[in-house]
């Protein structure tokens, strides 16, 4: 059965696959890019760390911390048993839980400089699940884009996702 989707894998998404795909897409994109720039200009990959503290997000894509395996039972003190601490294991039935944690999602993009000057030319970002929804990522990712739009920086956005709030445009097209 051909894709209903062709020239993308929207599997590619889910939460556990995007961080990898995001990081090689900007590896790849350096590659290409790097020999017709030089000598003029260099790329460098940098990094940012978005840590995601919202506990009140309802996305299925949060942070599962683990599932228990056994439980530690203290037997409470009885007058017939001598004082002392008596500490048992039982199994029980494992449960899922969610429990509010902070994610931290680590995020690459490129920057363009001029050899001469190391001065910054164009930032290169491909958008991430963590920049088109609501919450610290996209106000964090927004400030950012402001910053570079207010400069003589060029901006390249590439946009894969089909989920989550598009970025703000001029004309709104």
């Amino acid at each position: 059965m051909p894709s209903p989707f062709p020239g993308m894998n929207p599997y590619l998404e889910h939460p556990d696959f995007w961080q990898e795909t995001h990081h090689w897409l900007i590896v790849a994109i350096a590659d290409y890019i790097m020999p017709q720039i030089r000598p003029k200009y260099e790329i460098a990959i940098k990094k940012r760390i978005y840590q995601i503290n919202d506990t009140n997000d309802n996305n299925d894509d949060s942070l599962l911390v683990g599932i228990p395996d056994a439980a530690i039972k203290r037997q409470p003190n009885t007058p017939e048993v001598p004082t002392g601490s008596v500490a048992t294991a039982t199994l029980t039935v494992p449960t899922t839980v969610k429990v509010p944690a902070p994610e931290k999602i680590k995020q690459t993009y490129l920057e363009v400089r001029e050899m001469a000057t190391r001065q910054v030319v164009t930032a290169i970002e491909i958008l991430s699940p963590v920049n088109k929804r609501s919450g610290d990522g996209r106000i964090t990712y927004l400030k950012k884009r402001q910053s570079i739009l207010g400069s003589l920086t060029h901006l390249v956005e590439i946009d894969l996702l089909r989920k989550g709030e598009a970025m703000p445009v001029l004309n709104g097209t």
